[in-house]
């Protein structure tokens, strides 16, 4: 009969990434938080128009800075990856539970990024760092959940 490959339930380097990744995304969406609650002004050092996007309508939704969800979800992502250290028996639910939190929030980065370009003509550096660490969380979470369902 066969059985599930092992390797799959290692935290190697696509752990490590992902660990990584969630980490940058974090610590830029409070930065980000921050900076819309103290009402701040941002500064992308003449790379971008961080103010026109931070002050724009779509930076929150029903008065919740969007870059708080990011926080939220960053955290949970974090949550699920360390849990799987302690939990290795359900590793793969686990992994499901990242990609499906990392879609998520790669399909809304990318509305993001199209609401930047076309409707304000403006880029963040930081909302670019957000959107490329939840891209990178969902790609390296379906090479992991590809690594899961290999079979020996």
């Amino acid at each position: 009969m066969e059985h599930i490959n092992a390797k799959a339930n290692n935290f190697g380097t696509f752990w490590w990434l992902s660990v990584f990744a969630a980490g940058i995304g974090l610590v830029d969406s409070i930065y980000l938080t921050w900076i819309k609650l103290a009402n701040s002004v941002i500064s992308c050092s003449g790379i971008g128009d961080c103010e026109a996007v931070n002050s724009s309508r779509y930076s929150e939704v029903s008065g919740i800075p969007i870059a708080l969800f990011g926080v939220g979800a960053f955290l949970l992502i974090i949550a699920l990856l360390l849990f799987e250290t302690r939990f290795q028996e359900q590793a793969q639910n686990l992994h499901l539970g990242v990609f499906g939190i990392s879609l998520a929030g790669t399909l809304y980065s990318a509305y993001l990024t199209y609401i930047e370009v076309a409707v304000l003509e403006a880029i963040c550096p930081f909302c670019v760092v957000s959107a490329v660490m939840l891209t990178g969380l969902f790609v390296v979470s379906v090479m992991r959940i590809k690594a899961d369902f290999e079979y020996d």
